[in-house]
């Protein structure tokens, strides 16, 4: 995996051992057609308003810190552009990824498909085990309009081994519960791969900038 532990932090001069924290940043990059609402989704998480995107030209990045457990944890967001003329640099921007969210409209069966796409690009960069995927079908507000069915997504998530949750920017709902769950994976999956000799470089901090409690919540929308 390529996670990255914090190297820098600001740290007051009242450290207290006894409240300190590990540390880490992980890369997360969100992908899909235009117009699906990656924009809107990370727009969402971290400035907690909802916002109707021009189309991302390029590649957006976005951080947000939160407390996880016993971890202090930055996500470093990598929204990338939609748009097919952009498609060839894209990958660029989700090199190093720790995580992948796929992200389609519920209301547009070309955007599922093409969310597999994204997903074979995925496969060719990264081995099966050193990435988290969670595909993501966006805009339930506008559920009567759908084209993609919730089980028909559920499936397709399973038998390529990611996590599924359907969202709404507009309204909010799942929206804080996604990152949740894909920071929860990331500091899973990195502290099982940890070894007890690397316990000597980690950063301690009392620093929370800001505080995410949540309990363990299932990926999959009922």
């Amino acid at each position: 995996m390529a996670q990255r532990r914090v190297q820098n932090m600001e740290a007051t001069s009242c450290l207290d051992a006894h409240h300190s924290k590990d540390s880490y940043v992980f890369k997360i990059v969100l992908l899909g057609s235009s117009s699906v609402g990656k924009s809107s989704l990370a727009y969402r998480y971290v400035k907690k308003d909802f916002r109707d995107s021009l189309p991302t030209v390029g590649c957006s990045f976005f951080t947000h810190i939160l407390s996880l457990d016993n971890a202090t944890i930055k996500l470093e967001i990598w929204d990338t552009a939609g748009q097919e003329k952009y498609h060839s640099v894209c990958h660029l921007y989700y090199r190093g990824a720790n995580a992948a969210i796929l992200v389609y409209d519920i209301t547009k069966k070309e955007s599922f498909e093409k969310a597999k796409v994204w997903l074979r690009e995925l496969e060719k960069e990264f081995l099966h085990d050193e990435i988290i995927i969670v595909l993501v079908g966006n805009k339930l507000d506008l559920s009567a309009e759908r084209e993609v069915t919730l089980q028909e997504a559920k499936d397709f998530a399973v038998t390529k081994s990611m996590l599924y949750m359907e969202t709404s920017a507009k309204t909010n709902h799942q929206v804080t519960e996604l990152f949740s769950v894909l920071a929860h994976e990331l500091l899973k999956q990195e502290q099982q791969n940890e070894k007890p000799s690397h316990t000597t470089h980690r950063m301690k901090s009392n620093i929370d900038l800001r505080e995410t409690r949540f309990n363990k919540i299932k990926c999959c929308q009922k």
